[in-house]
């Protein structure tokens, strides 16, 4: 047998279990107590236990902790409160108490089984007066019956003979960090049960909990003794080679459950079977949750069980049956942060739980839609209009961050997250728009989340201030997610995704209107929304201000951040603390240090949006400037897929490890303090979309894969539109890319044509039709107008056209109908001599090469035009406006191409003349040609000023030299 030890004194030693399932201790140090008792939580998404010994150990941190449970606490408002403890398990030995702190310890191994949601411990000890005894105990918290938990120690003598007692009891004086929360209601025995009746001193949350002690191996009956405590002992005799088997099952309720927790425990614990049947339910639901969350890889022990550990722990404090709470930052198992609710589940957890158990997902953003009426009365009471959700969350979804903390020599510290953090609305909107594409929940979008999208960005509608200097709007006094910079104006976070949030709700409205219009009809008046609103959502969207160098792409954090003192890391290679902690608050603003990715976040979140070589650039300015190892541990997994996007899998690796192993090994020396719930979530998202370089699209899941040196496989499934979609990567069977350009003929295998300005020019059509359109309407509309149109949707050209002047959705409909009537009349005029020079010589070229044509165009009359101008037979496929619903920049076109053409998007080339175009071909990991000025089309990996006189050979050379440089511009 292979062992993991967590000593992180005994890194370089370490080996892990063969099986990749169980986190193997085989020595007690006690210096480790509080780490190993996080490493060795359970849970079942209704409680978390930590894992502290049954028998207890001096200065230990026991909690049992029940999401939803809150008590209302000084500075932190309120706190998920330590609950009394079900877990003791007390045996003596003759008068001997069996403890870890006395006698000797002769074998040792505690094993968290991962696969089967079981702690084991296995302990030789012998007493101070010499006797050896075996214990083995089990324990789990039932993922069958979320109110179930249950012991198992199997009592051994070694050379013992005589008495030997256990007593099992809950402990109803648990303090949360020393802070009292309950009152004992009442409690007692009868015959093997005991009981305990409790309530929270402030919220009044009643707590009912029951155990029965069950004994095998004898016959005696077990005596209920009650001496002043809810406490219950059984005494038997024992002789050398006998072994006792004590089973304490425990059920719990509370008020949140039911009226009546104390008698709902007493009637579940009557009905409950045996300790191995409840065990075999138990393990049957970890079996269905495994099949569909696990993730495999192969030629490497230490990922392969750490991918799985974090795994784990969310899946263990995910709620199943309750959508009123949510996930706290540190899950079940610790303290910190007070059990508040932050962007840690949206933004981290939820993407592995909508694609794998996407109930859950649901059950964790409808509480944001429990919680939104308290989101509500923050905006009111900040004077913002809508719904701004607090920072830090608990039960209603009022603001529940402390204003103040004490700092480390007693002065008060101001915090500012509560008041200004102010990008968690758009978080949430975020996670529900991807829950709902993801899944295709449509009921749940209506009923839940278009409520919760719209009414978030009405808020940043209120937020914004316009700037007549520089003719936009600004988003001032904010916070972005490097909280090492405070009280920022134009963060670009926080700016671009509350850009990305306003054209959302707009999107997400003209879908309710079209599909719910009663909903969307309620809404409009409960939201107060209207033409006029979404008018001006447009205009805040097209305006906010983002300071961006445009010919280098690098984007400023927030105003003044360029101007902030750089710092020299090497000299400070030697710290064990954050830089924050190092230098101090203040010391720390004024300087170019991130506790985590902040515009970088923004690119991972946009990661379809802006292409390789910005990412690059700002890539290059901002990872070097981050606090690494002791800043936030939500950052190095997000850095882990950036580096992948930009083929750096070994630099992605490190980064990926340390987040992996953030409590395992506990490398940022907190671990004591509860899991890091964000980082598990990370770590699960940087193997999906980092390694395996998942892309979602309008068709499912593709996989762009970049793994890890050694790593010899990575297999798992996603779960998309009610589809399960099956992935084995192994390297020798995927040809890995990552914006790699092509080495030779074969690796490109398709080559995908835009239509209008490269293939045709239809824009002197569309120019006679949008004309006829706005002299109708009496509009100025010229050539130059026109040309400001080049590569924009129907709808987005109607509303340039349209500038200011207002008009309903139905006068849009109308107006975008009666333009393609008029393209249509004037496209009958279309004949083969409209091709444009040298199409139809390189279309020849490339057939001849073996590669595979399609058409990928936004224009819901390509088919038509194909066909006229006579090379239908040419092309393998059509993508057209019918064919997605994300126009271009998004990469979905693009996409669908090249799945019509069986080909894998890293071998596929677009040709473009537009720079939406190149965008959406760069965002879908394909490479471009772009045909134009370098102005319009320089994102392209090759530019040329047109097909004429180019040949295939000649082409394929460019896109070849194009690896050797960000672009190959040819000049006829």
């Amino acid at each position: 047998m292979l062992y993991y030890s967590t000593d992180t004194s005994q890194n370089n030693q370490q080996v892990f279990d063969s099986t990749g399932w169980n986190v193997i201790e085989t020595e007690f140090n006690p210096s480790q107590l509080h780490h190993k008792e996080t490493v060795f939580t359970l849970g079942n998404g209704y409680l978390g236990t930590r894992g502290t010994f049954e028998e207890g150990y001096p200065n230990d941190s026991a909690a049992t902790i029940i999401n939803g449970v809150y008590d209302d606490v000084a500075i932190a408002t309120t706190q998920l409160v330590n609950c009394p403890s079900w877990l003791s398990l007390v045996v003596k030995v003759g008068e001997e108490r069996f403890r870890l702190d006395a006698g000797e310890l002769l074998y040792y191994e505690r094993r968290l089984d991962m696969r089967l949601g079981l702690l084991n411990r296995e302990v030789r000890w012998r007493s101070p007066q010499g006797h050896t005894v075996d214990f083995h105990f089990q324990r789990f918290a039932s993922l069958a019956d979320q109110h179930v938990l249950a012991v198992r120690c199997e009592i051994t003598s070694q050379d013992f003979e005589g008495d030997i007692s256990v007593e099992v009891e809950f402990n109803p004086e648990q303090d949360t960090q020393g802070v009292k929360h309950w009152q004992t209601l009442n409690f007692g025995t009868a015959g093997n049960l005991v009981w305990l009746h409790s309530q929270t001193l402030h919220s009044g949350i009643e707590l009912g909990m029951a155990a029965k002690l069950v004994v095998e191996g004898e016959d005696a009956a077990p005596l209920g003794e009650q001496n002043g405590s809810a406490s219950l002992t059984k005494t038997f005799q024992c002789v050398p080679g006998q072994t006792v088997t004590v089973d304490k099952i425990v059920t719990l309720f509370t008020s949140r459950d039911t009226e009546t927790p104390m008698a709902a425990a007493l009637n579940r614990l009557a009905d409950e079977p045996s300790y191995s049947t409840l065990f075999a339910a138990h393990i049957a639901a970890w079996e269905q949750v495994w099949q569909d969350s696990d993730i495999i890889i192969e030629g490497d022990r230490k990922a392969q069980l750490s991918i799985r550990y974090n795994i784990f722990q969310v899946l263990a404090a995910a709620p199943r049956h309750d959508d009123r709470v949510s996930i706290p930052p540190k899950t079940l198992s610790g303290f910190a942060y007070s059990g508040h609710i932050f962007w840690d589940t949206e933004i981290f957890i939820l993407p592995f739980l909508t694609l794998t158990q996407p109930a859950l997902a649901r059950n964790l953003l409808t509480y944001r839609y429990h919680t939104l009426d308290g989101a509500r009365r923050k905006a009111k009471e900040a004077g913002y209009s809508g719904a701004m959700y607090a920072w830090e969350s608990a039960t209603t979804g009022d603001e529940v961050t402390p204003r103040w903390v004490p700092g480390k020599n007693g002065e008060q510290i101001r915090i500012w997250c509560g008041d200004i953090e102010v990008h968690i609305s758009t978080d949430v909107a975020y996670a529900a728009l991807n829950y709902w594409r993801h899944t295709g929940d449509d009921e749940w979008m209506r009923d839940y989340g278009a409520e919760i999208i719209l009414d978030t960005a009405a808020f940043w509608q209120s937020r914004v201030e316009w700037n007549p200097q520089r003719n936009s709007y600004d988003i001032r006094d904010v916070i972005g997610p490097d909280e090492n910079h405070d009280r920022v104006d134009n963060n670009a976070f926080t700016n671009l995704m509350a850009q990305w949030h306003l054209q959302s709700a707009l999107m997400l409205w003209n879908w309710l209107h079209q599909a719910y219009p009663d909903t969307a009809e309620q809404l409009a008046i409960k939201l107060n929304l209207g033409t006029e609103r979404f008018e001006s959502w447009a205009s805040i969207a097209k305006n906010l201000y983002v300071n961006q160098d445009s010919e280098t792409g690098l984007m400023e954090q927030f105003e003044g951040f360029f101007e902030l003192e750089d710092i020299n890391w090497a000299d400070y290679e030697t710290r064990t603390t954050s830089m924050q902690g190092l230098l101090g608050v203040e010391a720390t603003s004024q300087k170019q240090i991130l506790k985590q990715p902040d515009v970088l976040m923004l690119f991972y979140l946009l990661r379809d949006v802006y292409d390789r070589k910005t990412l690059q650039t700002n890539w290059d300015y901002y990872n070097p400037r981050t606090d690494h190892t002791y800043g936030s541990s939500l950052g190095p997994a997000i850095h882990a897929i950036l580096a992948c996007d930009l083929n750096h899998p070994e630099e992605a690796y490190t980064h990926f490890m340390r987040s992996a192993l953030v409590d395992l090994e506990d490398v940022r020396r907190n671990a004591a303090e509860g899991i890091h719930a964000a980082s598990a979530g990370g770590v699960w998202q940087a193997v999906i979309f980092g390694f395996a370089g998942i892309r979602m699209t309008q068709f499912g899941p593709v996989a762009c894969p970049n793994l890890p040196s050694g790593w010899t496989r990575l297999k798992f499934r996603l779960q998309w539109c009610n589809e399960w979609y099956e992935f084995d990567l192994q390297p020798e069977k995927i040809q890995t890319f990552a914006d790699i350009a092509p080495t030779s003929d074969s690796a490109i295998a398709g080559l995908i044509f835009d239509l209008d300005g490269v293939l045709t020019d239809t824009s002197e059509l569309h120019y006679l039709a949008w004309k006829q359109l706005a002299d109708e309407e009496g509009i100025e509309f010229d050539r130059e107008a026109n040309e400001a149109m080049r590569g924009l949707p129907r709808r987005e050209s109607l509303l340039h056209i349209l500038g200011n002047r207002p008009a309903t959705e139905e006068q849009i409909q109308d107006m975008m109908e009666r333009k393609n009537r008029y393209y249509v009349e004037v496209m009958q005029k279309i004949t083969p001599a409209h091709l444009l020079p040298g199409v139809a010589d390189l279309l020849q070229e490339v057939r001849a090469a073996g590669i595979k044509v399609a058409l990928g165009s936004s224009s819901k009359n390509a088919e038509t035009v194909i066909e006229r101008l006579g090379i239908a037979e040419h092309l393998d496929a059509i993508a057209d406006g019918y064919s997605v619903s994300q126009p271009k920049p998004a990469p979905d076109l693009f996409l669908y191409a090249a799945q019509q053409l069986g080909v894998s998007p890293s071998r596929c080339v677009v040709v473009e003349d537009a720079g939406a175009g190149v965008e959406a071909a760069l965002a879908a990991g394909m490479r471009a040609i772009g045909l134009g000025p370098t102005e319009r089309v320089g994102k392209a990996h090759v530019v040329l000023p047109s097909l004429e006189r180019v040949r295939w050979e000649e082409l394929r050379s460019h896109l070849i030299n194009s690896d050797k440089a960000s672009l190959v511009e040819v000049t006829a």
